[in-house]
């Protein structure tokens, strides 16, 4: 499956070619507000098979598709009055909404891992945005790196971990939140936070005017509701030791805030949880290197964007374990059939 990758500035010419990829079933990699995204179109079960191929990701973990808007998702959704109250409030932006599934979607089964609901969002980012309108499908893209791995905030992250994986990669910069979307389930009576991200859950509350139930902790003979939720996630290939107060030998140390030591890598000195967040997987990045035994972090704030931060630490610290015994829901009995069969250049 390795081939050329080319990395492009964003321009008419490289769209136009970005959307002939995704249109003939192949994957295109592009930016986003969160992290960068790992596309592919997603209504061809074969576009979809080749996401889960090329990130070496299992087909329990379900998908997020995107669309330029959450109205646009109404065909394959069903959208009640707080995802239409949601949208309104956040949306283009960092926030995916879990809902039922229309049986008449004809979004490929492949991105709800056998389950009965899609997890939907629209992008906050230009590039994004226009990728979507010009290639006039919606689009599945977790984020662009290999499973279980630090997620991609630059282009360069994506060839590191994807380079002959992918064809093409949308050069937008580096990502402006750094972190990934906030996860809300709304396929049930209570809305339900599965995954902290961007947004945060008292803005979420706030708007909805309700109290938010939090997700219980994922049975690991289970696959996940959605995506981020797996025990082990967001790892680089160094130990992660959290709570640090300092360094021990051999280890590099993350701190935050204007009290930590001035040798050690600051995710923001002025102690901006945002900026905290921007920062987080491009350190993890570039502290997973040769001569770093391990790294550790100090304290952050648990509050606000600091939940989401803590969030993406503590599943990268966890032990290296499997999540579930079978690789594949669609030989339990939550799921079909797989519903096509692998091209020819995955098998």
């Amino acid at each position: 499956m390795s081939a050329a990758t080319t990395i492009a500035r964003p321009t008419a010419a490289t769209l136009a070619e970005a959307c002939r990829l995704l249109r003939s079933g192949a994957l295109v990699a592009f930016p986003t507000e969160t992290v960068y995204g790992l596309g592919a179109d997603a209504t061809s079960d074969a576009a979809v098979a080749r996401i889960f191929a090329a990130k070496e990701r299992p087909r329990f973990n379900p998908l997020i598709v995107h669309f330029a808007t959450v109205a646009e998702a109404e065909a394959e959704v069903e959208l009640d009055a707080r995802a239409r109250t949601l949208a309104e409030a956040f949306c283009p932006g960092p926030l995916t909404l879990v809902l039922k599934r229309r049986p008449s979607s004809r979004l490929s089964l492949l991105v709800s891992a056998g389950l009965d609901t899609v997890a939907i969002r629209a992008p906050d980012h230009a590039v994004a945005q226009a990728l979507i309108r010009a290639a006039g499908v919606p689009i599945a893209a977790p984020s662009a790196h290999r499973f279980g791995h630090v997620s991609p905030t630059t282009a360069a992250h994506v060839a590191e971990s994807l380079g002959g994986r992918v064809p093409l990669i949308l050069d937008g910069g580096p990502c402006r939140c750094g972190i990934e979307s906030t996860i809300l389930d709304l396929s049930g009576a209570e809305a339900t936070v599965l995954r902290p991200g961007a947004v945060t859950a008292e803005a979420l509350a706030n708007v909805l005017g309700v109290t938010l139930g939090s997700a219980p902790a994922h049975d690991p003979r289970l696959p996940p509701p959605a995506p981020g939720m797996l025990r082990r996630h967001y790892a680089p290939g160094r130990p992660l030791r959290l709570n640090a107060s300092a360094a021990l030998p051999g280890e590099a140390l993350i701190g935050f805030g204007p009290e930590a030591p001035a040798d050690c890598v600051n995710l923001s000195r002025a102690g901006d949880l945002e900026e905290a967040a921007a920062n987080l997987f491009a350190t993890l990045r570039a502290l997973d290197r040769p001569e770093v035994a391990a790294i550790a972090v100090m304290p952050i704030p648990d509050q606000g964007l600091g939940r989401a931060i803590n969030d993406r630490l503590s599943r990268a610290a966890a032990p290296d374990e499997p999540d579930l015994p079978d690789p594949d829901p669609f030989d339990h009995d939550r799921g079909p059939a797989l519903p096509c069969a692998l091209p020819d250049d995955l098998e």
